[in-house]
């Protein structure tokens, strides 16, 4: 299948530090093109980032897609966290939890000139331990708007969406990404993104950054997913800033 991109840069806290949560793996950026209907996507991933010395992640976690209506994906995300701030020591557990519907309404022919376009809204549920750095303490939701265009071996997607991020010193915030990719071979996708985020919490810039990464598919159900990129900022739950970091991806999904 079409590698989705997606580094939906925070795209949640999931980790304690706001790092940007895969929308559409291996990126950021997401899609509106839903799982057809009674298929499964399936992810065991990694995903992590380093800035100034501090590491934060999710890994190993679990990523569910289920095309349950026509033009209608279910969506959850949930595993572990990890945390290794500088001089604190390594802490590993329980993550937030995702969840969502992905809705696509907009769905033109083969030769029509107008895009797919589809809505995402996700729900980031605070079931990991903030107080150890893994997790974001509050609800958060995610309101996006997703547009796409294929062409031969090329498709470019990308939107954006508003964030909803209470707590302390939290500020609500906006989203945007842009993907493109090229199918190289019958296996291998390659592609990149570039993203932008205004600032989510007082004090803090707002970010930008890119993302380079692909698919291996080894067969019709088994695909390798990675991507590595830089950029956004890494926000600690005390407050402090990790700031740019180093961001990887490395993934292996299963579809039906």
């Amino acid at each position: 299948m079409i590698l989705r991109l997606g580094f939906l840069a925070a795209l949640s806290l999931l980790t304690g530090l706001t790092l940007p949560a895969f929308a559409g793996p291996p990126f950021i950026t997401d899609d509106p093109e839903p799982v057809e209907l009674g298929h499964w996507e399936v992810y065991g991933f990694s995903f992590g980032g380093n800035g100034h010395g501090d590491t934060s992640g999710l890994g190993p976690s679990l990523e569910v897609n289920y095309g349950a209506a026509e033009g209608l994906q279910l969506h959850f995300i949930g595993g572990f966290a990890y945390d290794d701030p500088p001089g604190e020591g390594f802490r590993m557990g329980v993550s937030d939890t995702e969840l969502g519907a992905k809705l696509r309404f907009v769905k033109p022919g083969e030769d029509d000139w107008y895009p797919q376009v589809g809505i995402f809204p996700l729900v980031e549920i605070p079931t990991g331990d903030a107080k150890r750095g893994l997790g974001a303490g509050e609800w958060q939701e995610f309101l996006p708007l997703w547009l796409q265009k294929d062409w031969g071996d090329w498709t470019t997607y990308g939107g954006g969406g508003y964030w909803i991020n209470p707590g302390p010193g939290n500020r609500d915030y906006w989203f945007f990404g842009w993907l493109l990719q090229k199918k190289i071979t019958e296996s291998l996708t390659l592609g990149g993104e570039l993203f932008h985020q205004t600032s989510n919490m007082v004090g803090r810039s707002a970010s930008s950054g890119f993302n380079l990464g692909g698919q291996v598919d080894f067969t019709d159900h088994d695909h390798l997913l990675f991507s590595a990129g830089r950029g956004g900022i890494l926000y600690a739950v005390d407050g402090a800033a990790a700031g740019y970091p180093t961001t990887y991806y490395l993934g292996y999904q299963w579809t039906s």
